[in-house]
């Protein structure tokens, strides 16, 4: 039987058993629902709670502790001269084993006999039926192929037996368990807190699991390159070594990678939030609520553009007019005119970027700035105040902290930003201060470094995950640092 029939006798099992539980509670409380200590549709939803979690809980044990079992019980049926092979070649073995068993369940009683007569006709007969072998099958891969395929046949019907009886006989128990004076809302409360602390656990966990990911591989490049050289190291050379270097693996500095992910960073940041901001500002305070309604969707949909988009605006666009425009002003002032504006630069990615960010801010600020209650405006407007001073001393302090929060999710928005970098900004590690030069950035390196069929063996390859426990580490204080001054300013409003 399949999982997905099974999840489907399962959910048909719990709606009977919330059907059944409530019935039962409206016949014990004798048409007075006061008699009850809670409410019919706990009692039916403690059936239902009994007949799914366990079965449910017996079906993902089994889903995956039963391949673990029937691949060690195949692998010890391997004669003794292929369990001494290397355990690659012993894989590649197991998985041709498990393709001659996807191919005998769709051969005929007469077609699978023959196989079993006549083994060099298997890869053939197999081909046949869509189920290509890389070479002809040994004797004992096609006992251990039928092996394979009995085990998985008694598995499932084991499993399905396991997972009906589990779900009734949790709905039996339950509706055993029904009375007036039983607790049923307590216990389907207890499970939904339970559910609800699993699922906000999720995210605190998935972090851990992604900073342990990155931290362990990065433990293994700090190994083979000392920190300091990575973290104070102005020279991004990781393919070769730089010039009268006795590192043949290259070099590895961050310096030039960290300057140009917050350089373009900040002037993305100078265009977006003033941009963003006062046109928050604008739709929130002063616009009427047709140019609202139509305003904000206009601005909103600058976020759903693929950001593959705005390289591209960049790179046939913005770089080009940059450039243009800044060789004619040159030309006007010196009469030379060459361009001092290239095309790929840390102000074309930054703009690009910027417009990119715009309605992130808009849109979170616009919102946060609309919850403030409307008696604090119609205060202020009372007492004699304009409606810019308003905006400044009572609406804004108000919104700080949710700005503050806008602002922050823009900035590492902007941090981890890769295509347009690639397009508007290029692939130059380069330290430098003027922002018609080109630059990259730190998420650029790590899909240079992890692009390929590589293995996570040298500092090439595990240089990337140094990197990303970089922007991690960057990322965390930006948080703090917004979470101080949130704390800071609320504290001089209140």
């Amino acid at each position: 039987m399949s999982i997905s029939l099974l999840l489907l006798i399962i959910a048909v099992i719990g709606v009977a058993g919330y059907l059944v539980g409530s019935w039962r509670a409206n016949a014990l409380s004798g048409g007075k629902l006061s008699n009850l200590h809670s409410r019919p549709g706990y009692y039916g939803s403690f059936v239902a709670i009994w007949a799914m979690l366990p079965a449910i809980a017996v079906l993902l044990v089994w889903i995956i502790a039963s391949p673990f079992y029937i691949s060690s019980t195949v692998r010890a049926g391997f004669p003794d001269e292929v369990k001494a092979e290397p355990q690659a070649t012993q894989n590649l073995n197991y998985n041709m084993i498990g393709a001659i068993a996807r191919g005998l369940r769709l051969l005929s009683a007469e077609e699978r006999a023959g196989v079993f007569a006549d083994g060099t006709t298997a890869r053939t007969v197999l081909a046949g039926k869509g189920v290509p072998l890389a070479a002809d099958p040994a004797p004992y891969m096609l006992t251990s192929a039928d092996d394979f395929n009995r085990m998985s046949s008694a598995s499932s019907t084991m499993l399905s037996i396991l997972v009906i009886v589990t779900a009734l006989g949790g709905a039996v128990f339950a509706y055993r368990s029904i009375a007036p004076k039983f607790r049923a809302r307590n216990r389907v409360e207890g499970v939904m807190l339970v559910g609800l602390i699993g699922a906000s656990s999720i995210a605190i966990l998935t972090t851990i699991g992604i900073v342990a990911s990155m931290a362990t591989e990065a433990i293994h490049f700090f190994n083979m390159v000392p920190a300091w050289e990575f973290f104070f190291g102005t020279t991004w050379d990781p393919r070769f070594a730089a010039a009268g270097a006795t590192d043949s693996s290259g070099q590895f500095g961050l310096i030039p990678l960290l300057a140009g992910t917050l350089y373009i960073g900040f002037v993305a940041m100078l265009v977006a939030v003033p941009v963003g901001l006062f046109a928050a500002i604008y739709m929130s305070e002063y616009s009427s609520r047709t140019v609202r309604s139509i305003a904000k969707p206009l601005l909103e949909v600058l976020a759903g553009i693929p950001t593959i988009v705005y390289g591209f605006f960049a790179l046939i666009t913005v770089g080009p007019f940059l450039r243009d425009i800044s060789a004619q002003l040159n030309g006007l002032v010196t009469g030379n005119y060459s361009n001092f504006i290239q095309a790929q630069s840390v102000l074309t990615a930054g703009i690009v970027m910027g417009i990119m960010l715009i309605p992130y801010v808009s849109s979170l600020s616009d919102d946060i700035i609309t919850a403030v209650p409307r008696a604090l405006r119609d205060g202020s407007l009372g007492l004699g105040a304009t409606r810019s001073e308003t905006i400044k001393r009572v609406i804004l302090p108000a919104a700080l902290p949710g700005i503050v929060g806008a602002l922050l999710m823009t900035a590492s928005r902007a941090v981890g930003e890769t295509m347009i970098v690639v397009l508007a900004a290029g692939v130059a590690a380069r330290m430098q201060i003027n922002p018609f030069e080109p630059m990259t950035t730190v998420t650029v390196k790590i899909v240079n470094q992890l692009t390929g069929d590589l293995e996570f063996t040298s500092p090439q390859t595990l240089v990337a995950f140094a990197l990303g426990i970089t922007l991690f580490v960057i990322t965390l204080c930006l948080n703090i640092y917004a979470l101080y001054i949130v704390r800071k300013y609320r504290e001089q409003y209140e």
